[in-house]
């Protein structure tokens, strides 16, 4: 007995809804281009016939403005290239440093909230609702109200040991002098970061599967202080270090940080720590309560409860919110123009009002907002893929 056959459909047919799909989706990628160069073409052509110049080849000619701070060898005779740049690399160190500290920051009071002293429940209650209540741009300039008005003059700067110094001028502290053999200890003390992360998460993977967490909890920082040590000695042992001293008219040497770069980390910082605190807060609380229990049944204490019972599972809910908040911090960091810091929008628009190439700055601050925005959200979604639960 002969069974029908069936027709076989063809792969490409349009009866095939993944036929379908690919095809819509490269029509609307035709439409979005064809919107793109219609707009760009469009643009042209009126600054065109208005006389406006356009292109981006103003980016070779000199710029003819100095930047207060810089973090690379930056004179005005060089080109619009090379101060945007300077602009690029002020906004990362303002917001790579305010990602680092606002973890801390708000990680800490997330926990805090939680704390069984009602003072500290109560300092940090209070402090959430005090910053996260406040916008951020006033809160910046009142850092900066205190940063220029409330600070005492360089004359009469507040002084730490004659080490570290604060005034309205800026803070300035010692910091190892510039040399090769100083950059194999930061090498070290990477290497050491690294191992001590890799340490922590196979104890955590043991304590999964044993239900004890160890004795020797003091191998993280360990790994850290031995690898830098290691690397002081493969530097040479350097002991040469830059250290303030107070001059007639400035300090000289050490490390400054500007009343604006801090104004903007600070401002920035205790903004966004404060919803860090809430994500952190209801994370904590998405735990069920019965690990708690079962983590005091086990004899561990409320600090290795909170370590290794709580917080971990308490991640796969506070990372994504958390992306947010991060992402929220680096375009915040635009602000910084309002107080006179040096970043990207701050550069960019001086070489706007120079070289009159508007939309090619405002292309180009887009596109250095957009760049880190998505770096920052494809390394959380990374890492939130490796803490998300898998099933087996």
């Amino acid at each position: 007995m002969t069974h029908p056959t069936h027709p076989t459909t063809n792969r490409w047919s349009l009866n095939s809804r993944a036929t379908r799909g690919l095809l819509f989706q490269a029509i609307a990628l035709v439409l979005v281009a064809l919107g793109i160069w219609f707009l760009a073409h469009n643009t042209q052509t009126n600054m065109a016939a208005r006389g406006i110049p356009s292109g981006f080849d103003f980016l070779g000619t000199p710029a003819g403005f100095d930047i207060g701070q810089t973090m690379i060898p930056y004179d005005p005779s060089e080109s619009y290239g090379k101060a945007i740049w300077v602009g690029v690399l002020n906004t990362l160190k303002v917001a790579i440093l305010g990602i680092i500290l606002t973890t801390i920051l708000g990680v800490l009071i997330g926990v805090g909230r939680f704390s069984r002293n009602g003072l500290i429940r109560g300092l940090c209650y209070g402090y959430v609702e005090l910053f996260r209540n406040v916008p951020v741009l006033l809160q910046l300039l009142m850092w900066y109200i205190f940063m220029v008005e409330i600070l005492p003059p360089f004359a009469n700067a507040w002084s730490l040991w004659d080490l570290f110094y604060l005034s309205k001028d800026g803070f300035t502290m010692p910091i190892p002098a510039r040399g090769v053999g100083w950059s194999w200890v930061y090498w070290g003390l990477l290497g050491g970061l690294a191992a001590a992360v890799i340490w922590r998460q196979r104890m955590f993977k043991r304590f999964e599967q044993t239900g004890q967490e160890g004795d020797m909890v003091w191998v993280p920082l360990a790994l850290v202080v031995v690898l830098g040590l290691v690397g002081w000695l493969v530097g040479g042992m350097p002991t040469e270090w830059s250290v303030p001293e107070k001059q007639t008219f400035m300090i000289d040497g050490g490390y400054s940080a500007t009343p604006e770069f801090l104004t903007v980390l600070i401002g920035l910082v205790t903004y966004t720590a404060a919803f860090v605190a809430e994500v952190v807060r209801s994370g904590i609380q998405s735990v069920s309560h019965g690990q708690t229990e079962a983590a005091s049944a086990l004899g561990l204490t409320p600090r290795q409860t909170m370590k290794l019972v709580i917080l971990p599972q308490a991640l796969r809910v506070i990372i994504p919110p958390m992306t947010n908040q991060y992402l929220n911090l680096t375009k915040n960091s635009s602000l910084a123009v309002a107080v006179g810091y040096p970043d990207v929008v701050s550069v960019a628009n001086t070489a706007i009002n120079q070289s009159g190439r508007a939309v090619e700055c405002i292309a180009i601050i887009m596109l250095v907002y957009l760049s880190t925005s998505l770096t920052t959200s494809v390394f959380m979604n990374w890492y939130n893929a490796r803490k998300a639960i898998k099933e087996r």
